[in-house]
């Protein structure tokens, strides 16, 4: 047991493999160091996580000058390491590290996909309340359930949580080493974000990964764990919200269009199988806005995905709908700086996105191109309702800029993704 764990580790200075360095995680996780807080990192299957777990041993080792035998890594998704497959194995496995080692002062222990540890928060709770050790601990899942149900019940008021999103139009740049531009944004349109996509150079391969990393989603993280048995029509719901990212849709509307494909369904299950896909990260739900009313409405609301790779591969309609996947990017762009993003409504026109952050609010149009004034129109005129003084602005993939009209921005879409 004891050598299989030493391969996975760090205890001899062996070169630590990172990947594309993500200094934006990197810089906010090194904030929260040295508390008692557990960190929890959470993001979709595949996104990186386990890359930025290694580049926070790097950093406590070369920058903070920690002993590699006081650090612990434990993945999950190797095989080799399944004899840890519940909460008791794992403490003797680390009862084990510690008599065979001795580390000497504060453990760091990373528990990487620990959704794979049957009643794994006993132990992190245990590991988190031990007077007679000092552990700091970092674990990692690709299900937002984890936060809801065993974090909450648990570790009540002692973690701290991350969301992990897929590479950056800036990282996507960084890796590729190319230039910002409207060619390399239209490339980062149809790529996505995923790391391993990234490091692909054939179309069809790409395809063929983002298709199996779906299946991996589907069984691993939502069929299993949720014991869902109509597999198909769970196929053909997450189709459904692949090709109407960025329309409006309610569960009611879902429920007809499925029943009038012959599926048998009701609300109460794509309300499910709509929450499944949510808590494995594949799909973000975004909340319509009454600006005038200031509340949230109910019903109606839009869907953007984890990776916009995704439309590319998966959807039916790449071609026809670029502008739905451009609200798609600027959604996660949003996301990442911290922002709490809604869909808008004033005077019956439609606002794409409100974002808001502390006191910071942006209200963001989103359109392909402006290509005739109905166009120009409708994108500065609906953004010309609303009577407050925060920022507003319209991002598009035109060539040109239209400037500043009463106040609103145009911004090149490749500008706006610092």
């Amino acid at each position: 047991m004891f050598t299989i764990l030493k391969k996975f580790n760090f205890w001899n200075n062996e070169p630590i493999r990172t990947g594309f360095f993500r200094a934006n995680y990197i810089n906010i996780f090194s904030k929260y160091l040295n508390n008692s807080l557990v960190k929890v990192i959470l993001g979709q299957r595949r996104v990186g996580k386990s890359y930025l777990l290694r580049m926070l041993i790097e950093y406590l080792i070369k920058q903070n000058h920690v002993a590699p035998e006081r650090i612990l890594y434990i993945n999950k998704d190797i095989h080799e390491l399944e004899f840890i497959n519940n909460s008791q194995q794992l403490l003797n496995v680390i009862e084990e590290y510690k008599n065979t080692l001795k580390p000497q002062g504060k453990i760091y222990v990373f528990l990487d996909e620990v959704q794979e540890i049957k009643d794994w928060e006993k132990s992190v709770n245990s590991l988190s309340q031990d007077y007679t050790t000092e552990y700091e601990l970092f674990i990692t899942g690709s299900n937002a359930n984890l936060l809801s149900t065993e974090l909450s019940t648990y570790l009540s008021g002692r973690y701290i949580c991350f969301e992990v999103l897929p590479f950056s139009y800036d990282e996507f740049l960084g890796m590729l080493q190319l230039q910002r531009s409207k060619a390399s944004f239209i490339e980062y349109l149809k790529s996505g974000g995923m790391p391993e996509v990234l490091t692909l150079q054939d179309p069809e391969i790409k395809s063929n990964y983002v298709k199996s990393l779906l299946d991996s989603i589907v069984l691993r993280d939502i069929v299993q764990r949720y014991n869902v048995r109509d597999v198909y029509l769970l196929e053909k719901l997450i189709a459904f919200t692949i090709d109407s990212i960025g329309s409006y849709v309610s569960i009611h509307s879902i429920v007809n269009y499925l029943k009038s494909s012959g599926y048998k369904t009701n609300s109460e299950t794509i309300g499910s199988y709509l929450s499944f896909l949510k808590n494995a990260y594949f799909l973000h739900e975004c909340e319509r806005y009454d600006i005038k009313g200031k509340k949230i409405l109910s019903g109606e609301k839009k869907f953007y995905l984890n990776d916009h790779g995704f439309n590319y591969f998966l959807s039916s309609s790449f071609d026809f709908s670029i502008g739905k996947y451009l609200e798609n990017v600027i959604y996660l762009h949003l996301r990442r700086m911290g922002y709490k993003v809604y869909c808008g409504k004033i005077k019956g026109k439609e606002i794409d996105f409100i974002a808001e952050k502390n006191s910071e609010k942006k209200y963001i149009q989103a359109a392909y191109l402006l290509s005739d004034e109905s166009v120009v129109e409708r994108e500065f005129g609906n953004l010309n309702l609303i009577d407050d003084n925060y920022e507003k602005m319209v991002i598009t993939l035109d060539d040109f800029n239209f400037g500043n009209q009463n106040g609103i921005r145009h911004i090149n879409v490749w500008e706006f993704l610092y």
